[in-house]
């Protein structure tokens, strides 16, 4: 078991096991400021070849197969690097994002306005994603408490799509 305690992880670490991998987006995860925004990005910039290759019905199976993938790599991850919830693990932020994506009207401006909500939901953690948080310290809780600010996000960008 590698132990990371007060250490960003490494490379090394990234490919020492393909739960790493995952958990931590693909590198986005090793970002040395803000790894969550950069696990978001990940997921702003990646959604459109998700999009590119696959129709809607196979894009939510694909996301849930990619959550479910989740819990077992960010469980795994967080135990390898010592602690409940690592920064580096940012699959969390980047699947939910994905879904709401896929709801998300078309357009940068929207999809921007999913990004920066997301954020914000991701960093307030309205209940009960502060539930999982602070309370399901496993995989699931890691992955939950994103799934919620991705609910969250969704919910707040139907407002205007009401309005207009």
């Amino acid at each position: 078991m590698l132990k990371l305690p007060g250490k960003p992880p490494s490379l090394r670490f990234l490919f020492s096991h393909p739960a790493h991998l995952i958990a931590c987006g693909f590198g986005s995860g090793l970002s040395p400021v803000a790894p969550g925004t950069a696990g978001s990005a990940f997921a702003l910039l990646t959604f459109p070849l998700l999009r590119a290759w696959m129709g809607e019905m196979e894009l939510l199976f694909f996301l849930l197969v990619c959550f479910i993938a989740g819990i077992p790599a960010a469980g795994r991850t967080a135990r390898d690097c010592g602690t409940d919830d690592p920064g580096c693990v940012v699959w969390d932020e980047i699947v939910p994002l994905w879904l709401v994506l896929v709801f998300c009207p078309s357009g940068w401006l929207w999809q921007l306005a999913a990004f920066l909500l997301f954020r914000f939901f991701d960093i307030v953690k309205p209940q009960p994603a502060r539930f999982f948080d602070e309370n399901v310290k496993n995989g699931f809780g890691i992955m939950a408490d994103d799934l919620f600010a991705g609910l969250y996000t969704f919910l707040a960008l139907q407002i205007p799509r009401f309005f207009s």
